[in-house]
């Protein structure tokens, strides 16, 4: 959820700073390339920026598949020990 906001603020920032930017230099802003162009800004730098919570997320996926796994594991090994 946090690197979803954090990313959603990412968006909103470079379409801002886009839309500024193209006002500072023409009289009319196409919202539709001003959204395309903050897409683009906005991945690239997420990519660098948040880094660090994409890790931090993966190891909690990572560390909850494996908990998952070691319980399957567990009941597998029971249900043979019945037969």
């Amino acid at each position: 959820m946090v690197y979803t906001l954090m990313r959603l603020g990412l968006l909103v920032g470079a379409f801002a700073i886009v839309v500024g930017v193209w006002s500072l230099v023409a009289d009319d802003v196409p919202v539709v390339w001003a959204i395309v162009i903050a897409f683009l800004i906005s991945g690239i730098a997420s990519f660098f920026v948040l880094n660090p919570q994409r890790e931090q997320f993966a190891a909690k996926v990572d560390a909850r598949a494996s908990r998952a796994a070691a319980k399957f594991e567990e009941r597998r090994a029971k249900e043979d020990g019945e037969e």
